[in-house]
């Protein structure tokens, strides 16, 4: 419990519960005007279907006022690694507090950032958020996007490749735990693949998204390495192409030797607090997965 000052209202610091989620996405849909109420509670819905890592939240934290909700953080917990026996990692998303309760924003984030077990990721900071995340200790481990133009790659004498569904089967040599990864994201909206070459299958995950509001390309999700994507650029991007997603946004710190493309400093920049540093590549269940931020 906190009182802001003597003879102002208690205000109280706590999990977002089931009950919560109305109230909530009611209060994101005024701090985000962009999107309605509507999107809120599907984001919501959501996150109620999946399960949250013991002793993490299962939708966040929110900033009660006499019991009314005045400010929300989402937080999105997953175990990273390989049949979920790694790090956890918690994705921070969807930050609003009230203006009045401004002063108090940080609480939320405090917060929500108290498990030195588990690393921390905003992925999408708002421009005015980005110096009071780093005074929170946030580092930048992004610092901006490459949009390429894949389906250029390979376009004379490529090496050959197949791109199959989520749901198929590789005739080649594939890593087996990357199928539920997939199958998991495909569920939530995203776009599934294998490349499969002569040696081996690569698995990828793809969101559609459109840039300046308008024109659409595809965010790649996750990868096993960017390397990866370079590697099957070629395909990938002539099967996106077809879908209507002639460009792909991937995570950068400078320009990707054997894309065609350009790098864009500073742009959707990537954040984390924690023991172990997120890699290029790797928004698996994320907001970006979730939601399609």
């Amino acid at each position: 419990m906190l009182s802001p000052s003597p003879g102002a209202p208690t205000l109280r610091c706590r999990q977002i519960a089931e009950t919560d989620l109305e109230a909530v996405a009611a209060l994101l849909a005024r701090g985000f005007p962009g999107r309605g109420r509507g999107f809120w509670q599907d984001a919501l819905s959501r996150l109620t279907q999946r399960e949250s890592p013991p002793g993490l939240p299962q939708y966040g934290y929110l900033l009660a006022s006499d019991g009314a909700i005045v400010g929300a953080i989402l937080v999105i917990c997953t175990t990273m690694g390989v049949a979920g026996a790694g790090t956890p990692r918690c994705n921070l998303s969807s930050w609003y507090v009230e203006p009045r309760f401004r002063a108090y924003a940080p609480l939320l984030v405090a917060q929500a950032t108290r498990d030195k077990h588990a690393t921390y990721v905003n992925a999408s900071p708002a421009p005015h958020t980005q110096p009071i995340v780093e005074a929170l200790g946030f580092e930048r481990y992004c610092h901006g996007v490459f949009l390429a133009a894949p389906m250029l790659n390979g376009l004379f004498g490529g090496a050959r490749a197949a791109v199959l569904g989520a749901g198929q089967t590789p005739q080649r040599r594939y890593d087996a735990s990357a199928q539920e990864l997939l199958r998991r994201h495909t569920a939530l909206g995203c776009i599934s693949l294998w490349c499969e070459t002569a040696e081996f299958a690569y698995p990828f995950v793809f969101r559609r998204r459109r840039i300046k509001g308008f024109v659409p390309c595809a965010q790649l999700i996750w990868c096993r390495d960017i390397a990866d994507f370079v590697r099957c650029a070629g395909p990938i991007g002539r099967c996106l192409a077809r879908r209507g997603m002639p460009f792909v946004i991937v995570d950068a710190n400078g320009p990707i030797t054997g894309l065609v493309g350009v790098y864009r400093r500073g742009v959707m920049p990537k954040y984390f607090r924690g023991p172990e540093r997120p890699r290029l590549g790797d928004l698996a269940y994320t907001e970006y997965a979730y939601f399609g931020l």
